[in-house]
Order: structure tokens, then sequence, then C-alpha cells
């Protein structure tokens, strides 16, 4: 028996629940900054809510000295870093509710400049989400308040409250 309408109806199903999928990436910028003045407002966003910045990564630095190496000369960033954390409550909340989530941590929140936009900066970070079957209830509420916290984070840093 051929049903001519489920094929269209398919394809809007996909659509619909591709639409519903929070983005994997988010990113906020400022217009008329320094990189300087928004990454360390980035550091300032985190050390007040009595975080510790793990690990430092000078993204930027690393490409300008490795792109001989690789063959490119071209400048991608004024700058480029991203600053690494943890909250010890948090993560303990969503390792308790399913241990796999231990790859969401620690927390990555990026910062970067573009070499030919160096006055528009941008914060971003990684939605931690985890998908299908088998992802509990509790588990999804945590990486919730993690995702709260990165966001909460990168707005304060460009100033979007």
């Amino acid at each position: 028996m051929k049903r001519p309408w489920a094929l269209p109806l398919l394809a809007a199903l996909c659509l619909t629940a591709g639409a519903a999928v929070a983005q994997p990436v988010v990113t906020y910028s400022k217009t008329g900054a320094k990189f300087s003045d928004v990454r360390d407002d980035l550091k300032t966003a985190i050390e007040s809510k009595g975080f510790v910045i793990d690990y430092q990564s000078h993204i930027g630095t690393m490409l300008e000295r490795t792109g001989k190496d690789v063959g490119s000369s071209k400048k991608l960033y004024e700058d480029a870093q991203a600053l690494q954390f943890c909250s010890a409550q948090l993560s303990r909340k969503m390792m308790e509710a399913d241990p796999a989530n231990v790859v969401m941590c620690p927390y990555t929140l990026v910062v970067w400049a573009t070499a030919d936009r160096p006055d528009r900066v941008f914060v971003a970070y990684r939605r931690p989400m985890r998908q299908g079957q088998g992802v509990s209830t509790a588990s999804r509420a945590a990486l919730r308040e993690v995702d709260a916290l990165l966001d909460g984070l990168a707005r304060e840093a460009v100033g979007h409250k």
C-alpha cells in the first residue's frame, strides 16, 4: 500500500526534531572592545564565582607559531585563548548522575578576536549535553546547570546580562 503523504511527513518531523535540539556551540560577541579587556573580564567572572582557572591555552599563539610548519602564512587571530576550570559541586552532581559525564570536565570558555576584525571579541563554549537513550533525567538536569553557569560567565564577559 502506497502512502504518498508519508515521505513529506517524515521529512517535516525530522526538520522539526532538528530545530528543537540545542546548538552545540554558544557564542557571544562584543564590538568596540579589546581582546585583553574581554579576556580579563572573563577571568574575573570565573574567579569571582570562586573557581580557579586550571589551564589557559594560547591557541592563537600556537597557530601563529606553527603556521609555517603546515604551509600557511595566514594570520587568523588577533588572539585566541581557552580558559579551563571546574566546579567541584556541579561536577560531582553531574558525575553522580552519570559517571560518563566525566567527559564534560573541565569546563572550557574560549575568547578570540580575528586578525581582520580585532575590535570584535567573541566568547564561546561547547554545550555540555548528551543525547540518546539511557541519559537520565538527573544527568540532563545536572548538565543544564553546567550550561547555565557557562552561559552566565560568557554573557558577563561581553556585558550581556
